[in-house]
């Protein structure tokens, strides 16, 4: 079966690839290597660009690891680890940099997200979308066709990619444009969800949620108050007409906590929100309290 997976991965990489009685050796002996990892299969036979004896070799040599490393991690672990430690060390700075950048994620993205995360002051949209494709090409990103094209990385890969964007002190910057990026959409989507594309819009918002809270848990730790909030309070009637009532309290409640220096503005929408949310759970004096303070912020931003 590794066998069969690596040739049916590497014929994917290149059609041209076949096994013969000159490498099955070769093919066998990483397979074995890899422990028949199915992600690990992967991430070798997306290197077919070099023969299988090289790919063999490079991995005995990244492997050693498996008597060296750990010994609170398991064998699988430690091979998985090795494979991707192989992967990284072949990919280019400019492929590095993405790769890492593209770990704040949470549950995939489209390429626009991509762009706005990946582009920096050496790397542009039109260099994103050439690297993200090397990395699908390299099986560390996954790209996925149903309508939109649509990215992913599988859980073990992004961890991994998140530690390499750690150690190179780029978690902050990159965090901070993803929040960007997800605060300009929920304030697009704002307008809209009382309107003739209203379902349109809740399904994006829906599909992009996990990012929404992974952008908020950043902001409102600390990072940025006043992002977190304008965020909560852009996206508060995605939350009352899908029934996450509790979640977006919880959320509203978290960004007024944290948010002392932040915008009359931004409390006032806030406050706006947990109205109706507490109004969907029936409880009316948390709604009039809040519709109370709400109406007095508003009236001092001139809303």
């Amino acid at each position: 079966e590794s066998v069969r997976l690596f040739v049916e991965r590497a014929r994917h990489r290149n059609p041209a690839f076949s096994l013969t009685p000159e490498n099955a050796q070769a093919v066998t002996r990483i397979c074995g290597r890899l422990e028949g990892i199915p992600l690990a299969i992967e991430l070798a036979a997306a290197r077919v660009g070099l023969s299988v004896e090289q790919i063999a070799t490079r991995l005995d040599d990244s492997l050693r690891l498996l008597t060296t490393g750990s010994r609170t991690a398991s064998l699988r672990q430690r091979t998985l680890r090795g494979t991707l430690d192989w992967s990284y060390a072949l990919l280019s700075e400019s492929e590095r940099k993405l790769f890492g950048r593209l770990s704040v994620f949470a549950g995939g993205w489209p390429l626009e997200a991509a762009q706005a995360v990946g582009t920096d002051g050496s790397t542009d949209g039109s260099d994103v979308l050439d690297l993200l494709g090397r990395l699908v090409d390299k099986s560390l990103v996954v790209a996925e066709a149903q309508g939109a094209v649509r990215y992913r990385m599988l859980e073990p890969v992004r961890q991994y990619a998140l530690e390499k964007l750690e150690e190179r002190g780029g978690t902050q910057a990159a965090m901070h444009a993803h929040t960007q990026y997800f605060l300009a959409l929920t304030e697009e989507a704002e307008p809209e969800l009382l309107g003739p594309r209203e379902t349109q819009w809740y399904n994006r918002l829906e599909e992009e949620h996990d990012n929404i809270r992974a952008a908020l848990s950043w902001s409102l730790e600390g990072a940025n108050p006043e992002l977190g909030l304008r965020l909560a309070g852009a996206i508060w009637w995605f939350w009352q007409r899908h029934g996450h009532l509790s979640e977006g309290l919880r959320w509203l409640d978290e960004g007024l906590a944290r948010g002392g220096g932040t915008s009359a503005e931004a409390r006032a929408k806030a406050l706006g929100g947990i109205g109706w949310l507490a109004y969907g759970q029936a409880d009316l004096a948390r709604m009039k309290e809040s519709a109370t303070e709400g109406l007095r912020l508003s009236t001092e931003a001139r809303l």
